[in-house]
């Protein structure tokens, strides 16, 4: 009986031992995974027949600026986020002599129109665009 024990109990321990036991021991980290940054460029354009207008828009770095000028006017900043709130308000508040007023303004995001809003009176009521933009 003891003979038959011993037997089974190399049998046992020699199954659950071989030579396929593959270790990996780095000498080095892994490399980090390589993420494409792609930047995206926002312009905030304002045009019409106004002498002079006052523009507001936010933007992540510089928030919420205010502006009084004459048109045509843009500015634009590039991001790598990928969605963003985004505005921007023209009122006009000189008109020249002029039969037909107008005035545009649009936000656009990597050469594609986001929003636009157009006003063709003469009142000073602002004209505001505004949305959330995803890449």
């Amino acid at each position: 009986m003891q003979r038959l024990l011993i037997a089974l109990v190399a049998l046992v321990a020699g199954c659950g031992c071989g030579s396929d036991v593959n270790v990996y021991n780095p000498t080095q980290p892994s490399p980090a995974a390589v993420v494409a940054v792609t930047k995206s460029t926002i312009s905030f354009r304002v045009f019409g027949n106004a002498s002079q207008v006052r523009i507001r828009y936010s933007t992540p770095l510089d928030g919420l600026t205010q502006v009084v000028t004459s048109l045509p006017y843009a500015n634009s900043f590039s991001t790598t986020e990928t969605s963003l709130f985004l505005s921007l308000e023209g009122t006009p508040l000189v008109y020249p002599v002029v039969l037909s007023p107008f005035l545009n303004v649009q936000i656009v995001a990597d050469g594609v129109l986001f929003r636009e809003a157009t006003s063709n009176d003469f009142t000073a009521n602002p004209l505001t665009v505004s949305g959330t933009w995803r890449r």
